[in-house]
């Protein structure tokens, strides 16, 4: 099941697919997709999936949310429920810092949010999978604010798995999280020409010693890590789904000499970039 709605007054996008044997929909790197935030869920059975070239093991019941520009797939698509959506589809309710398009599951946390589903929440994603399915045949004016508000209690429940997996005990303070996800954004933003940590934290007002304590009072990385991991995962897509060569990827990520490139990628990856090319030949 493939079902797609336009917002009228945006234009936004929202994809909703149910158990595709062959779904074309997903993000695959290529440069004429377009860049949808995505929450992906699967079935009852183990698979694996592949996010930017890197194959993880995705459990039964998991819940992963993805940013915009992730490439992925499923060895068993036709298990997977995703939901797609356009930041001009749901972004109207920015100013709450957790729930926004901005907010926790795509700008507040590093690496990769795989949950767990038990009994209640996989019954709660299923009467919720159900009401969108019914929503997508209900066409009439308010079409777009009921789909609308169904995303968004999507996104509060994987929100809040979110919150209780990876953030366990940690005192949970707004401000400096915020500053985590202030961080990351601006990294989203800057990755391919600014690679030191003081233009960040002179962006947020911080020094870097602050911002690496307070990234190291919530689990995270250093900010220098997170900076390096970004610039990574796209050198990566590049790679995997461009033709460009390695001096034109190194140009495209900020570095004006291709063997300063080389020996940062080999450094991160324990590869050079020449090999990974090699792979997909």
């Amino acid at each position: 099941m493939h079902l797609v709605h336009i917002s009228p007054k945006t234009k936004g996008k929202l994809i909703f697919n149910h158990q595709e044997a062959s779904p074309l929909h997903f993000f695959s790197g290529r440069k004429d997709d377009e860049f949808l935030l995505t929450i992906n869920l699967n079935g009852a059975e183990h698979q694996q999936m592949t996010i930017n070239g890197t194959s993880y093991d995705f459990e039964p019941f998991g819940l992963i949310p993805l940013l915009s520009g992730q490439a992925f797939s499923f060895d068993k698509p036709e298990l997977i429920t995703s939901w797609q959506y356009s930041r001009n589809f749901y972004c109207l309710t920015d100013s709450y810092f957790e729930i926004s398009c901005l907010g926790m599951l795509f700008n507040g946390y590093s690496g990769n949010l795989f949950l767990k589903l038990d009994d209640e929440h996989r019954e709660k994603l299923r009467v919720l999978q159900q009401m969108f399915i019914e929503e997508f045949e209900t066409v009439d004016t308010i079409q777009t604010d009921m789909l609308q508000m169904l995303v968004k209690r999507l996104v509060i429940i994987t929100t809040r798995l979110a919150k209780e997996q990876y953030l366990g005990d940690k005192v949970y303070e707004e401000e400096k999280f915020d500053l985590i996800r202030q961080f990351n954004l601006l990294v989203d933003q800057n990755y391919n020409t600014e690679h030191q940590v003081q233009f960040y934290a002179s962006q947020l007002n911080k020094s870097p010693k602050t911002l690496t304590r307070i990234f190291a009072q919530y689990g995270y990385s250093p900010p220098s890590a997170m900076i390096q991991d970004r610039i990574i995962m796209e050198a990566k897509r590049l790679f995997y789904y461009t033709s460009l060569s390695a001096k034109e990827i190194a140009y495209q990520l900020g570095f004006t000499d291709a063997g300063h490139f080389s020996r940062f990628f080999k450094n991160a990856t324990q590869q050079n970039p020449s090999d990974l090319r090699k792979l997909q030949d």
